[in-house]
């Protein structure tokens, strides 16, 4: 991986040294580029052609998804609502999540209409433990919901064993993957995931007002979306001069069923010529890069005596890294001050490489912090 030709497709990396991609990613010049071009297209001729096909087929390759699995969503809070709205949920039911979860993650099931009792598991010193899955979930439980990667500290769940517990109780396990997607590899399929849903403006590399929702195809039939209009149905409908039908609704066979209207088709180009960049770098490079980053930081960070709130280990985290230290925001204002951008998260400051950044950024971050704690020894507690 030749990371410095790389780097000549994000302009961001002339100016700043950007390690806020869990918070929303710059575009890289070939999004950018995809999108004006449709966009002067439909300037000049008044007309453009876009294959969604092909945008739904990008989502899917991404996950080891089938392409009739996915949904064009513009954003993760919409999957996940779709998601939520679509189960049904017999009195006495639950659903179960964590404490460490995203409001979209949890505030669907929080609506007094659906009338269930949501539960959450406990996190321990920023871990999730399967075991408190084992407890909270039971034969009333509809869903387990919950990231894969959890936002303020980068703790990645477990999908595979998260699977198996729900399933075991008849629930359905529902993912929101926009901490995981663009950084680490997703296999739907391996880890028996029924719902999954990003945006994807950060680690996707993409603009905002695109994502996607996947649905495992055995239970898209089976399920009657939420919300309709003009593209939840086959598309046949619609080749026609005549009026189109409003008699009667034929609702698509695959996951298209639950899409509602009309999409920014210039966010979903560029999704599409992001998602195509890092699949030509494989994701199996870009996460070994990213971990390898995340690696020298935290071996930095506790160097500096600086106490991590993200796991150590490997397997149970991704491109996500929170350290605790006095007056986060501070930090975070004088960082950018120097041109590095980071965000506070959690009582803590929250540093995401992404693939394209390089060893000597991530040093610099750590001299600017050593140089800090140097100047005000007490700020480190």
């Amino acid at each position: 991986m030749d990371i410095q030709t790389l780097r000549e497709s994000f302009p961001i990396t002339k100016s700043k040294v950007f390690l806020n991609h869990a918070g929303q990613s710059p575009l890289p010049t070939p999004v950018l580029n995809a999108m004006r071009r449709h966009l002067e297209e439909f300037s000049v001729t008044g007309s453009y052609a876009v294959d969604l096909g092909e945008v739904r087929g990008a989502f899917a390759r991404l996950i080891h998804a089938k392409p009739e699995e996915i949904a064009l969503v513009p954003n993760t809070s919409t999957g996940l609502n779709i998601a939520a709205n679509a189960l049904e949920y017999p009195p006495g039911s639950n659903v179960v999540t964590t404490d460490l979860e995203f409001p979209s993650v949890v505030y669907p099931w929080l609506r007094r209409r659906l009338g269930v009792e949501v539960r959450y598991v406990q996190n321990v010193e920023g871990r999730i433990p399967l075991d408190g899955f084992e407890r909270a979930v039971d034969d009333r439980t509809v869903a387990v919901a919950i990231s894969h990667v959890e936002y303020a500290n980068g703790f990645r769940n477990n999908l595979r064993e998260l699977a198996r517990i729900a399933h075991e109780h008849g629930a359905y396990l529902i993912v929101d993957v926009i901490q995981s997607a663009g950084a680490i590899q997703i296999d739907v399929k391996r880890d028996g995931v029924d719902f999954a849903t990003a945006s994807c403006y950060k680690w996707l590399l993409g603009p905002d007002g695109a994502g996607f929702l996947y649905v495992r195809d055995e239970l898209i039939e089976g399920i009657e979306p939420p919300l309709v209009g003009w593209t939840s149905v086959e598309p046949e409908v619609f080749e026609t001069i005549d009026l189109w039908e409003i008699r009667r609704l034929r609702l698509s066979g695959t996951a298209r069923r639950f899409e509602v209207g009309t999409l920014s088709m210039a966010s979903f180009l560029g999704a599409a010529e992001a998602i195509r960049l890092l699949m030509g770098v494989g994701m199996e490079r870009v996460e070994g890069r990213v971990l390898s980053l995340t690696d020298r930081l935290i071996e930095g960070l506790m160097e500096l005596g600086l106490k991590l709130q993200t796991p150590v280990e490997r397997e149970l985290r991704s491109g996500i890294v929170n350290f605790l230290i006095r007056n986060p925001e501070g930090w975070v204002r004088r960082l950018r001050e120097r041109g590095i951008i980071v965000s506070a998260r959690a009582r803590g400051v929250r540093v995401s490489p992404h693939f394209y950044n390089t060893e000597e950024e991530i040093d610099l971050l750590l001299d600017e912090l050593r140089r800090g704690l140097r100047q005000s020894p007490g700020r480190a507690g």
